[in-house]
């Protein structure tokens, strides 16, 4: 019950309103607000309310524009860096070394075959333009060539340039539509190209070359891929250096270690990787000073007598420092260590910290970036690295219908070779110069929120000594292959020292550039010196808003109600009934209201109105006393309810 009175009084106050005009809620507001200048207007005289008027319009302006400046300002989520230096015991990196060459000669020599057979057949041919030579000298198996073969383009007319393949006298594929017959070309006076065509050769494109060396090395691995593609992983493993073959000495700090203390990785680059500290589950090991006698050392043989000749033109290691349970990108974030040098790597450790959403489009673990990561099968942690490449390895699937040896395959699919996708290099070759393909896949992935770098200074000297060579290549010697003559020499022998330059780590953290305590420090700053306002003069404004809105509404529904009440009163002849008759008419039910007095000139049976009889009774007036005596009651104003 008491319930019901407290929301009949919440509604007849509701229906009663503030109990102002706009105007006198104006000149209320003026007179007792405690922002400067309104008081002022209401208070002065015609001039002087003029004045202030203005003054305060033109303060209120400045008040506002700065506030918009402000939250803008706020919500463009600006960040600064703030750099700290820390000193405590450092976790050693993760160490992954790799040798340039992915295979060793001696054991893929024949899958290489016919594909080496054919790369001396087109030097030959781009040093001497005699065909014949070439022809008379060795059969070739020109499978694998048809389906990517180079051409010579000869551009003295720009406007006609002609294409002639190296195994033919011409080609008919000049861009004019015409051959020509009896013209020979060399790589002095043409450029070399690869052509790439797919639809069984009716559409072709041609991948142009500054340097004949360019155009034979890109060919030949893109024919190499598609060899390698089809062999099983395992096989591939086995045809790489193994680590006892690699590894030949390790020591770190005081500890000795060996290639068991490595983690074999197989990387589609550089054949069999091995990685020391990585992936452990327990914690990393630890380095307890800096200084190259608390580092790695280790001492590599890279067998460069054994290197794949046309697969690989560069001798020496690849090596990478990372993150223990992140995957080594070496091609893209490695560095190369010489054959016959002692190389030194000081490390310096950055810890960078970024901000995440709103102040960037950073991710924590990638659970939030709509891409596959094909590198997790590897345990390891999210990479931007990871990302592009697991997208660039989708788009390869979506276009092409097959994926690229170079990256992690998803179950159920194959990866390309010619005898299954023989479109595969022209949509492969398409897809990378892709400016849309790149500009989606850095759009979708994500940079990671917590990262730590390695910055490496790098120092070479040549190792063995003249003087130390003879001793050191006969133990290192009997060492590995139990023989007292030399197998080792200079051309494959490497020396690594991997240590901390310093004891200290930097850590470059993100921070927001304006929080909401510098907004509203400053929006209030703005509004207290151009109008002297406060919290409770913003509350007093809000309340002046709400009664605004308030008494607009009863008088939109007080007109609402004049309207609908003018309508039905436009649906009778006569004047409306009083409330005498209203009430005689719903008490006494014989009630009939007098009619009008009819004329002279009326006919027999004049036309009589009867009132209509109300459906409702008439309203509960109090002095009526329709309702107990209980119920009445009056609110704090003393209104009856």
């Amino acid at each position: 019950m008491q319930i019901k009175k407290y929301l009949l009084k919440c509604l007849h106050r509701l229906q009663k309103g503030p109990g102002y005009t706009y105007k006198e809620l104006l000149v209320w507001y003026c007179d007792n607000t405690n922002t400067h200048g309104p008081k002022r207007i209401i208070c002065e005289g015609p001039k002087k309310k003029a004045m202030w008027f203005v003054l305060t319009l033109l303060f209120t302006s400045l008040v506002c524009w700065q506030w918009g400046v402000f939250i803008r300002t706020y919500l463009s989520w600006e960040v600064s860096v703030s750099l700290s230096i820390g000193f405590k015991a450092m976790d050693f990196p993760a160490v992954t070394i790799c040798n340039t060459s992915p295979f060793q000669y001696s054991k893929v020599k024949h899958l290489l075959k016919d594909l080496d057979e054919l790369m001396e057949a087109v030097l030959e041919r781009i040093l001497g333009p005699e065909l014949s030579h070439v022809n008379a000298t060795r059969a070739l198996n020109l499978t694998i060539w048809n389906y990517m073969p180079l051409v010579f383009i000869n551009e003295q007319n720009p406007h006609h340039p002609v294409v002639l393949d190296l195994f033919e006298d011409n080609y008919n594929g000049s861009a004019s539509s015409s051959p020509a017959p009896g013209r020979t070309c060399s790589a002095q006076g043409c450029k070399v190209a690869m052509r790439l065509c797919s639809h069984n050769g009716t559409t072709c494109n041609f991948r142009n070359f500054s340097s004949a060396t360019q155009a034979v090395t890109e060919w030949y691995t893109l024919q190499a891929t598609n060899i390698f593609a089809q062999v099983p992983k395992q096989e591939l493993v086995a045809m790489g250096y193994p680590a006892e073959q690699l590894i030949l000495a390790c020591l770190f700090g005081a500890e000795p270690c060996n290639y068991r203390n490595f983690t074999p990785i197989f990387h589609p680059d550089y054949g069999n990787c091995y990685i020391f500290n990585w992936g452990m589950r327990e914690k990393a090991l630890p380095s307890a000073n800096p200084g190259a006698e608390f580092g790695l050392k280790l001492i590599l043989d890279m067998g460069q007598e054994d290197y794949v000749p046309f697969l690989t033109s560069t001798a020496g290691a690849r090596l990478m420092l990372h993150e223990q349970m992140s995957y080594p990108f070496i091609k893209e974030e490695g560095i190369f260590a010489m054959s016959g040098m002692e190389t030194s790597i000081g490390v310096l450790v950055d810890r960078l910290e970024r901000k995440g959403e709103p102040y960037s489009q950073c991710t924590v673990n990638g659970s939030d970036v709509p891409i596959r990561n094909l590198y997790s099968d590897y345990n390891t942690t999210y990479s931007i690295q990871a990302c592009i490449r697991s997208c660039f390895q989708d788009h390869m699937i979506h276009n092409c219908s097959c994926g690229h040896y170079l990256y992690p395959l998803p179950r159920g699919e194959k990866y390309c070779n010619n005898q299954e996708f023989p479109d595969w290099a022209y949509c492969y070759s398409a897809l990378r110069m892709s400016l849309a393909q790149r500009e989606t896949c850095i759009d979708v992935c994500k940079e990671s929120c917590n990262d730590t770098q390695y910055k490496m200074t790098i120092s070479m000297a040549v190792w063995p000594s003249e003087a130390s060579e003879d001793w050191i290549f006969h133990v290192l010697s009997q060492e590995r292959d139990q023989s007292t003559n030399i197998t080792l020499n200079r051309k494959g022998i490497i020396k690594l020292n991997i240590y901390f330059q310093e004891y200290n780590y930097r850590t470059i953290e993100e921070s927001a550039a304006n929080n909401i305590v510098w907004l509203l420090s400053n929006l209030g700053g703005q509004f207290g010196f151009w109008m002297g306002g406060s919290v409770l003069c913003l509350i007093e404004f809000g309340e002046i808003i709400i009664d605004f809105v308030w008494i607009t509404i009863i008088r939109l529904v007080a007109l609402a109600k004049s309207l609908r009440q003018r309508r039905a009163q436009a649906c009778y002849d006569g004047p409306p009934p009083t409330v005498a008759e209203l009430v005689e008419a719903h008490t006494n039910f014989g009630f009939q209201p007098d009619t009008a007095t009819q004329g002279p000139d009326a006919g027999p049976h004049p036309h009589e109105q009867t009132p209509p009889i109300p459906g409702t009774p008439p309203p509960n007036y109090d002095s009526l006393r329709l309702q107990p005596l209980d119920v009445i009651e009056s609110d704090n104003e003393g209104d009856a309810i």
